[in-house]
């Protein structure tokens, strides 16, 4: 790859990554990661359980944002491991390689997060229990979404760092070439 080309893939990550950061409520772009935090965000403020009027639906409708959720955060990642990840290994220098890994690292975990909440939501919808039962796992669920949309939004304000040293670092060696 050359740089300018490591350089306009860089550039739109960092884009994706602004896009978490202002935390817009736009459903209607899903296609990487930036939709998708966009489409948690939203899904955990319309999830408030003492607000819903048919517990199916409301689950329903949480399950479908989180599907959005989980493919737009694949396509972001896997762009991140299968293109940044060998363009850093070759225009960055080590400390930003160490640090990518680093970063790359917390993918599974954000990964293994958005299952769980799959497996937790997809009990609840099938979930016959009392009111009071239902609404606890329903508010359990809501604070580990919470906790979980937080993480990506750490997870990407670190990855921006690195993501515009290394810019500067390929503007750099551009003019020179």
């Amino acid at each position: 790859m050359e740089a300018s080309q490591v350089l306009a893939l860089v550039e739109q990550i960092i884009e994706e990554h602004k896009s978490i950061i202002r935390g817009l409520k736009d459903l209607d772009q899903v296609a990487n990661d930036a939709g998708a935090i966009k489409v948690l965000d939203r899904a955990q403020e319309d999830f408030v359980p003492e607000r819903l009027t048919s517990r199916q639906q409301g689950v329903r409708s949480w399950q479908e944002s989180l599907e959005m959720v989980r493919r737009g955060i694949e396509a972001h990642f896997n762009r991140e491991e299968t293109a940044l990840l060998p363009a850093v290994e070759e225009y960055g220098d080590e400390a930003q390689l160490s640090r990518l890994r680093g970063w790359l690292a917390e993918h599974a975990e954000l990964r293994e997060r958005l299952a769980k909440l799959d497996i937790d939501v997809a009990e609840l919808n099938a979930a016959e229990a009392h009111h009071v039962v239902w609404h606890g796992k329903a508010w359990g669920i809501r604070v580990y979404m919470n906790h979980t949309l937080k993480l990506f939004e750490r997870h990407a304000k670190g990855e921006q760092k690195l993501l515009l040293a290394m810019k500067k670092g390929l503007q750099e060696r551009i003019k020179k070439s």
